[in-house]
C-alpha cells in the first residue's frame, strides 16, 4: 500500500528485455534500509526489488505489466516519480494507492493559471464513470484530486511544489499515463451495480 505522496525522483540507468523486462533505477533512498523483496511505487507502479546498489535498485517487470501500464515508454534517462510502501503510524497524506494501475490516460490540454497548471486527461472510458469531481485518483502515482469531469475528460491542478517535488514540471501534451482510480470509488461502483 501507498499513499501517493512522492517522496523521491528516481532516473531510468539501465533497461534490459531478458524474458521479463529488467530495469535498474537510480534513487537517493538509502539503499541500505530496502531489503530484497520490498515493494517501491515506480511511476505508480508496484515493482519488487530485487538487486540493489550504493544509489540503485533493479526490478523486473512482467510482460503483463508493461501491457498495461506506460512503462512500454520507459528510455535510459527518464525520470520516475518513486514512493516506498506505506508502513504501519506512517502519515496518510493522500488516499490509499494499491500500485496497481487500472489504465493508461492521455494528456490532452495543459494550460497556466496563476503559478499553477490545469492539466486535462482522457481515461480510458470504461475507467471514466469512476473518476468524480473532488474524488481522488493517483496519476503516475501521484495522488491527486480531481477538479471537474466531463464524460471521459478529467482536469486536475498542479500548484508548483507538486511540479517540482514530482516529474509533473517535465509533462507535456500528449503523454501516457498511468492512472489508478480511487478504491473507494470501485467498491461504491460496485455496490451499486449489485444492488
Amino acid at each position: 500500500m501507498f499513499t501517493g505522496i512522492i517522496t523521491d525522483i528516481g532516473t531510468i540507468m539501465e533497461l534490459e528485455q531478458a524474458g521479463d523486462l529488467r530495469a535498474r533505477i537510480r534513487t537517493s533512498y538509502d539503499t541500505a534500509g530496502i531489503d530484497m523483496g520490498a515493494s517501491i511505487a515506480s511511476d505508480g507502479v508496484c515493482l519488487t526489488v530485487i538487486a540493489l546498489g550504493d544509489d540503485w535498485y533493479d526490478v523486473q517487470i512482467s510482460a503483463e505489466t508493461v501491457s498495461k501500464t506506460n512503462l512500454d515508454g520507459w528510455m535510459v534517462g527518464k525520470r520516475v516519480n518513486l514512493e516506498r510502501a506505506l508502513k504501519v503510524g506512517d502519515e496518510l497524506g493522500g488516499h490509499i494507492v494499491s500500485g496497481h494501475v487500472d489504465g493508461v490516460a492521455e494528456i490532452i490540454q495543459m494550460r497556466d493559471e496563476g503559478d499553477s497548471t490545469r492539466v486535462t486527461l482522457r481515461a480510458p472510458v470504461e475507467l471514466a464513470r469512476f473518476i468524480a469531481p473532488k474524488g481522488s485518483v493517483a496519476l503516475n502515482g501521484t495522488s491527486l484530486t480531481v477538479n471537474e469531469v466531463e464524460g471521459d475528460t478529467f482536469g486536475i491542478n498542479f500548484i508548483p511544489h507538486t511540479k517540482e517535488a514530482t516529474t509533473w514540471g517535465d509533462a507535456k501534451i500528449g503523454d501516457r499515463i498511468n492512472l489508478e482510480i480511487d478504491t473507494l470509488a470501485r467498491y461504491v461502483a460496485r455496490l451499486a451495480e449489485a444492488g
